[in-house]
């Protein structure tokens, strides 16, 4: 006579153990027992832990995040004060840009008005320098002209006419 497992069936394929009816109610015992243990372990080890460990990584979120609006309000505050200094540098550029431009404007129009009172001083001498040489050229025209009556007079008579008479003649032709 043959032997056989506990495990075999008769027909020589072996049941599956959890499956088996004489072992199926130890088995649900421990399990229940392992289960328990399990569920103490865990209810009383684990999850404080990882709750304290989710709490805390909660509070270092919620840190991080107060510490990054912190700084976004610094930067922001930096940023405004920033913008207002450089308003700021460019009102004194620009007030120091008008400032100077008036300046070398005046300075300008010292230099031309200083430069047009030379230029009239220059003009008024040349004018006095011209109006003395036209009277003397005038002077000159007359005796030339005294000269010339009486020179073109005797050619065409033969006869030098008398000086008074010429320079009576160039006075009323000059007069026209």
């Amino acid at each position: 006579m043959a032997t056989q497992a506990h495990t075999e069936h008769p027909g020589g394929k072996p049941q599956f153990p959890p499956f088996n009816k004489e072992t199926f109610a130890s088995q649900l015992i421990w399990l229940a027992v392992f289960f328990i243990a399990l569920y103490v372990i865990i209810a009383r080890l684990a999850i404080p832990r990882i709750g304290g460990i989710v709490e805390a990584r909660r509070d270092r979120v919620e840190g991080d995040l107060a510490e990054a609006n912190n700084l976004k309000e610094q930067s922001s505050a930096a940023m405004a004060a920033y913008e207002k200094s450089l308003a700021d540098a460019r009102g004194r550029a620009q007030a120091l840009a008008n400032e100077t431009r008036e300046k070398l404007n005046a300075e300008a129009d010292k230099a031309r008005r200083s430069l047009e009172a030379e230029l009239n001083a220059k003009l008024a001498q040349a004018e006095q320098t011209i109006a003395g040489t036209k009277t003397a050229a005038m002077a000159n025209v007359r005796s030339i002209a005294v000269d010339t009556a009486s020179a073109i007079v005797e050619r065409l008579t033969g006869a030098a006419p008398a000086a008074s008479a010429v320079e009576g003649a160039v006075a009323d032709a000059l007069k026209r």
